[in-house]
């Protein structure tokens, strides 16, 4: 997936249009084959598996185009009722929240809302969670020993830990956390957190970028999603593999669970099979292939789907008591790590 500057983001409304470098990921087999445009920012190992499944179950051909989340936000918002996308699946519900905010969704078929928990998809029901995955710290004990690690992820903007923490700034996963930190401490918290961050902090282009830091030793610590570090020790092996991970809890903001989502744009012309796509995504059958996968490593949101034996069981988690319309449209988040100096 694109990892790219999150500078531009906090401009979406009124800036000039985004243009994005779409990589096609599933081909479209058949000239009068009906056809979804699926803008996605998921990973493309995902929905690749997931496109693929989707066309042999329903016969629908899909047209996957992969980016980075708030750069196809930014995109839709300037395409507006002009767009050719029929749906947009992102990792992280901020994005799909300003889209509704701007009224460019659809409302989502109640049997497929019905899915999932109420809490996981949009409080207008405009788009619906999918999946989910938490916020951690990974270390490495071979340089830090568990018990030196932070009780809260504010801790590390203190000076003890100046060149012991990696962090991607610029990775879209990045921005809901800054979000929750706001959240709950406010503006001028936050960004005396991100200053400190930036005074002790080595700097990545992304999750993997950081996690890969960790396991070779070169720095102690990093923040990073699960999703990362399940998916590095399942390629190299856990007997190769030198990183573990840290939860955060009681309601830390660092063990924020992430909801990506989907939606439909109104402006889609295959509504019909765009809400059948949803209600697929949100299915058992497929939640369990993504679960039992080796290339997802996320939280099936469908209940009773058994959760991947590589995480936390997702009610031992302790995430923050924010809601989805409380963590907001993430725009007040890149605009502090503007401030801060961190894009």
């Amino acid at each position: 997936m694109l990892k790219t500057s999150l500078a531009r983001y906090w401009l979406a409304v009124g800036a000039p249009a985004v243009v994005l470098t779409l990589s096609s990921a599933t081909p479209v087999h058949a000239a009068d084959a009906p056809v979804l445009t699926l803008y996605s920012a998921q990973h493309e190992q995902v929905i690749d598996m997931l496109t693929t499944a989707f066309t042999k179950q329903t016969g629908i051909q899909v047209q996957s185009h992969a980016g980075e989340g708030p750069d196809i936000a930014n995109q839709l918002v300037q395409e507006g009722s002009s767009s050719s996308a029929d749906v947009f699946m992102t990792e992280n519900s901020p994005e799909l929240m300003l889209l509704d905010e701007k009224k460019l969704l659809t409302s989502v078929n109640p049997s497929t809302l019905s899915a999932v928990p109420p809490t996981d998809s949009a409080p207008s029901g405009n788009w619906v969670g999918v999946l989910a995955r938490e916020n951690v710290l990974t270390f490495n004990p071979a340089l830090i020993q568990d018990s030196a690690l932070p009780v809260s992820l504010l801790d590390l903007a203190k000076p003890a830990w100046k060149n012991k923490i990696a962090i991607a700034p610029s990775d879209s996963d990045f921005l809901p956390l800054v979000s929750a930190v706001l959240a709950l401490k406010g503006h001028d918290a936050t960004l005396a957190w991100l200053q400190g961050l930036k005074a002790n902090a080595q700097v990545f282009d992304d999750d993997e970028a950081v996690v890969a830091a960790v396991d070779r030793g070169a720095v102690a610590t990093g923040i990073i999603n699960s999703y990362y570090w399940a998916r590095l020790v399942t390629e190299q092996g856990v007997a190769k593999s030198h990183a573990q991970i840290h939860h955060f809890t009681n309601g830390d903001a660092g063990a924020l669970v992430n909801i990506s989502g989907a939606a439909i744009l109104a402006s889609s012309k295959n509504k019909d099979a765009a809400q059948k796509f949803l209600a697929f995504l949100v299915s058992k059958p497929t939640q369990t292939m993504l679960a039992s996968s080796d290339v997802d490593f996320e939280y099936p949101l469908a209940e009773g789907v058994p959760v991947n034996p590589m995480m936390k069981p997702r009610a031992q988690l302790q995430p923050p008591a924010i809601s989805l319309e409380k963590l907001g449209d993430d725009r007040p988040a890149a605009q502090l790590l503007r401030e801060a100096g961190l894009i």
